[in-house]
């Protein structure tokens, strides 16, 4: 069986994996589809090892198999990849914590001891059978495909203290902030602004629901009641600083690798509050997809192109190069 993985900078491969075994715990899922996100092009353009576990983590896939012990999931059930629900046990889960739960994290982030040995780009994959959640009957193989990311921003929006009314603006369009844009709207906002350099992906942002869509530089200044950071490029995390009221709310969503520079006078004569969000909770998964189902998320408008197995060392590079050239772009693994 082939796997797609980064090997080192600037190098996709095809590596031939061993076939996924139903061991304890695990379950064996056939994938139907994988989304190519940020962070598996950040690793690509990296210079230090990335996880394998994590290379392809928005995926989707029916269960073929289980392993002893599962209880959660049977052979034939739709599922999407998540995150564990808290142990209990760790001392985050023991002080009343446990949304900051370290075994969950972990697997998370592929450094359990279940961790798999590649992703999502590939036909199947064995994984721990906690972090799988069935998919809601009613929403298609491209909606779950990008269930995950969806959550990614459920969880940003659930840290935010977002009121009914709010001038709200999102910093980048690519597909964290054209989800985070749709979760504003939901939340209760009562203007979103998205603030994009490509004038296609203004438009895109217009067309799922943002009132404003503008180019950098073209808003004015602390005029915001919240701002999402979701560029995940050093250079904004001062703009959005820059973008909010006095006594405002930046929420940094986007991953931003390197170094960044700010101002600290302005933040602290603002008295901005800055939020981080990584990740996800087990449950939200289930409320992204209710949302999806009901229309309030829309994802179709940010689905580009599938493409086959075969075909992504070559778009991984041109993504890479050109990351505006396709907002999401998903994996066929039987193709």
């Amino acid at each position: 069986m082939r796997a797609g993985l980064v090997t080192s900078h600037r190098r996709f491969e095809l590596v031939d994996m061993p076939t996924p075994q139903a061991d304890e715990g695990l379950a064996v899922v056939d994938i139907a589809l994988c989304g190519v996100c940020g962070t598996d092009l950040h690793g690509f353009l990296g210079h230090t090892p990335y996880n394998p576990a994590i290379c392809g983590h928005e995926w989707t896939g029916t269960v073929s198999a289980t392993g002893a012990g599962v209880r959660n999931v049977s052979d034939g059930d739709r599922v999407v990849v998540g995150i564990r629900p808290p142990c209990g046990q760790c001392p985050q889960c023991v002080a009343g914590q446990s949304a900051w739960c370290m075994t969950s994290f972990m697997g998370m982030v592929g450094r359990d001891p279940a961790a798999p040995k590649h992703g999502g780009f590939a036909p199947q994959l064995a994984i721990d059978a906690g972090r799988l959640i069935a998919v809601t009957a009613n929403i298609s193989d491209v909606q779950a495909a990008i269930v995950e990311p969806a959550t990614v921003c459920l969880h940003a929006m659930r840290r935010t203290p977002i009121r009914p009314g709010d001038r709200v603006a999102v910093v980048g369009a690519g597909p964290i902030g054209l989800l985070t844009a749709q979760l504003a709207r939901v939340s209760g906002a009562g203007h979103v602004t998205v603030i994009e350099p490509t004038e296609a992906r203004r438009a895109l942002a217009l067309s799922i629901g943002a009132d404003t869509a503008a180019k950098p530089g073209e808003v004015d200044r602390a005029e915001f009641d919240i701002v999402f950071e979701c560029a995940g490029v050093p250079q904004t995390i001062q703009a959005g600083v820059d973008l909010v009221r006095r006594g405002g709310t930046v929420t940094m969503v986007g991953f931003a690798s390197g170094e960044a520079t700010i101002q600290p006078a302005g933040w602290l004569t603002k008295e901005v509050t800055v939020i981080t969000s990584l990740g996800y909770l087990h449950h939200e998964f289930a409320q992204t997809m209710d949302l999806i189902a009901d229309g309030r998320i829309r994802t179709e408008p940010l689905h580009t192109a599938t493409v086959g197995l075969s075909e992504l060392p070559v778009v991984i590079e041109r993504l890479a190069d050109d990351p505006k050239s396709a907002v999401k772009v998903l994996v066929d693994p039987s193709r």
